[in-house]
């Protein structure tokens, strides 16, 4: 399957699984390396860089930045043979509620 027809599929199981979500397609233009797709759902973020098969070459600076922002949030690589797997987790990082920030006084 070619990365475009994957993601796409994938954007749909997202937004199936994720009801309200916005997914927002970066630029690797704009920033190289950065991963494909913005998750926005509820007050969490992911970020996931679609790959259409495990083995698919990896971009300079993917790895950074999936590492990185898997620190900040959620980040990972996705591709047919883990999307369960990622989903998964993305459904608990999802449901994991931060701590209520009260003001300080």
């Amino acid at each position: 399957m070619r990365e475009n027809a994957y993601q796409a599929r994938l954007i749909k199981t997202l937004r199936e699984r994720f009801p309200g979500c916005f997914i927002l397609k970066n630029d690797s233009a704009y920033m190289q390396g950065v991963p494909d797709l913005l998750v926005l759902y509820k007050d969490k973020w992911a970020m996931l860089e679609v790959k259409p098969r495990f083995d698919a070459d990896h971009e300079p600076n993917q790895d950074y930045y999936v590492a990185e922002l898997n620190e900040m949030s959620y980040a990972a690589f996705i591709y047919p043979e883990n999307e369960e797997d990622i989903l998964n987790d993305l459904q608990q990082a999802f449901q994991t509620r931060r701590a209520a920030r009260l003001p300080k006084r």
